[in-house]
């Protein structure tokens, strides 16, 4: 029986942001930090919703500035869990476990792409690279959701 993978702590903003990831971040550390949670989200790792810093945040937190406790943050959070929630027919308030997140991204990028789940980008820095990764079909995302077999 395979070990069970730890829930990976998110802030509802963030399952947005997995979604257009491509590499791009604020700092080495924080690209490498994410990388690692993408890969555990490609392995199937189940997410804990939290309210406010989650392991995204992490290596930002000791910086000058970080945004990851503002009130424009935490309304993000709160616009993206009610429009996933209705993606992921699940209320996602804090303490929530997503088990199979990585098997819901492809109906999650097609609902981002169809701007049902847009309305938390409101004013991101990183709403332009976002346009740009669903115009070119999530081209080089780093979430890849497994093949499934053909039969």
């Amino acid at each position: 029986m395979p070990a069970t993978l730890p829930a990976i702590p998110m802030r509802p903003h963030h399952l947005l942001c997995s979604l257009t990831y491509c590499g791009k971040g604020y700092s080495a550390d924080f690209v490498a930090g994410y990388d690692q949670v993408i890969e555990s989200l490609a392995a199937g790792a189940p997410v804990r919703i939290v309210e406010g810093p989650d392991a995204i945040c992490a290596p930002r937190l000791g910086e000058p500035g970080c945004h990851c406790h503002e009130a424009r943050i935490a309304w993000r959070d709160r616009q993206a869990a009610a429009d996933l929630a209705l993606c992921l027919d699940s209320n996602l308030k804090p303490g929530t476990e997503i088990a199979g997140l990585i098997a819901w991204v492809p109906a999650l990028r097609a609902a981002f792409a169809g701007g049902m789940l847009r309305k938390a980008c409101s004013g991101c820095a990183w709403h332009d690279l976002c346009d740009h990764v669903v115009q070119t079909g999530f081209a080089g995302t780093r979430l890849v959701p497994p093949r499934t077999s053909v039969s």
